[in-house]
């Protein structure tokens, strides 16, 4: 099923081939895919990759996408005006985040349906950057949230949000992982749900300000607590 919605991602994003791998599994083929090529793009797929090393990534987009008649187009900056003119002639009824900068207002209001974006965190909690890791360190459960884009950082109507089950033993590469392929089911959800025009968010409550990356001392505290069984949401 081709679908008016236009899947924007930063080049070869890991958390964005998993997310496109999902859509394209469920039938929910975008008109056309906008990818970034920056020094932005290939310093957070780099950061991306090192968070889950050790565990499979999805095939690259000109594997996903060979035989299907997708749309494919590289920008430099999805925020700049060559972004802005391909959208506004696309026309997309929707646009799917799938991995990207923060987009701007002047996008934002773009399609008619709104934007979608997949965190790899539970919101309102835990926004911003790095989310599993703050998770921890914060022992704040972890999940994923799909929710509308609005012009701050992750404050957007919520529509589904699902908490990962920690065991003990889990490292967090396995658990960082696990919230890329959790965002690609709940995007999917999403996407499922606009297709029947039942796609509804709901407001966040007042949460954390959004953090930013996890600096190095913080991460050694995430992998002891993990390690040392002192996170306080294993399940087991």
């Amino acid at each position: 099923m081709r679908l008016n919605y236009v899947f924007m991602v930063l080049k070869e994003h890991p958390y964005g081939r998993e997310m496109l791998r999902q859509l394209l599994a469920a039938g929910f083929v975008p008109k056309a895919i906008i990818e970034e090529g920056s020094p932005v793009a290939d310093e957070e797929r780099e950061k991306f990759l090192t968070r889950i090393k050790g565990f499979p990534v999805a095939p690259t987009f000109t594997e996903q996408i060979k035989g299907l008649g997708i749309e494919r187009y590289s920008v430099p900056h999805h925020n700049k005006k060559e972004s802005r003119e391909l959208l506004e002639k696309l026309k997309p009824d929707l646009i799917v985040l799938g991995g990207t900068r923060i987009i701007k207002p002047a996008l934002i209001v773009i399609p008619m349906d709104g934007m979608l974006n997949s965190h790899p965190g539970l919101l309102p909690e835990v926004r911003g950057s790095a989310s599993v890791a703050w998770s921890v360190y914060f022992d704040i459960p972890i999940g994923c949230t799909v929710h509308f884009i609005d012009p701050n950082i992750d404050t957007g109507d919520i529509v589904k949000r699902q908490v990962i089950r920690v065991h003990r033993g889990d490292m967090y590469e396995k658990l960082c992982w696990e919230t890329i392929g959790l965002a690609g089911e709940l995007m999917v959800y999403a996407v499922g749900q606009w297709t029947k025009g039942t796609l509804k968010g709901t407001p966040q409550p007042a949460g954390q300000e959004a953090l930013r990356v996890a600096p190095p001392d913080v991460l050694d505290i995430v992998y002891k607590k993990l390690r040392d069984g002192t996170y306080k949401h294993f399940v087991d």
